[in-house]
């Protein structure tokens, strides 16, 4: 890939949106999203002021990188979802900034394998995004938890509807316990 084409983290965009858990990621065909300038990236999407002031005018991988973090292009960003979910790209973004990208690529590499696990082993066809939000919106511990309660489930006593409905049902719990709807919010708040 050409450095001053492509980012090097594809799956987590200039905006702290977690593309690798994104259903478009993960779609095949030509609704397949790169992620944020991965390979092909522009011929598939409009342009986007936030990665033109971000990664090609200053070079920066995300926004957590820039002096003006977070800027007037940033306000309100995070209370609103389009495809995939908003809530968490400013938290993604601080948490770059105070443990640096790696630390973050390393906890997205977690999540990403999780969401996996999720779709290869528990989608009906019909789950996928709701896989995805769960991947982005919960912590990493109570992903596991939900893994964990899912390992012990009878998995030959159900059909693939079922299993998704039962896998859903317990990512649901977990999230609840948490306080956290699984759910895109398309208003501004």
């Amino acid at each position: 890939m050409n450095e001053k084409n492509h980012k090097r983290f594809p799956t987590i965009s200039c905006c702290g949106i977690d593309c690798g858990l994104c259903p478009r990621f993960y779609t095949e065909g030509k609704s397949r999203c790169p992620g944020c300038m991965g390979e092909n990236f522009s011929e598939k999407h409009p342009s986007c002021p936030i990665i033109t002031c971000c990664f090609k005018n200053k070079g920066f991988e995300t926004c957590a990188e820039c002096a003006q973090f977070p800027c007037d292009r940033l306000k309100y960003w995070d209370r609103a979802d389009s495809f995939v979910t908003h809530m968490k790209t400013l938290t993604n973004l601080k948490f770059i900034i105070d443990k640096g990208l790696t630390a973050f690529i390393e906890q997205q590499k977690a999540r990403i394998n999780i969401l996996r696990k999720l779709v290869d082993e528990n989608d009906d066809g019909r789950s996928k995004s709701f896989y995805c939000l769960a991947a982005a919106l919960l912590n990493i511990e109570d992903l596991n938890i939900a893994m964990n309660q899912l390992k012990i489930t009878d998995k030959k006593s159900m059909d693939k509807k079922q299993l998704a409905l039962h896998t859903r049902t317990i990512i649901e719990q977990v999230a609840q316990l948490n306080g956290i709807e699984l759910k895109y919010r398309r208003e501004r708040s």
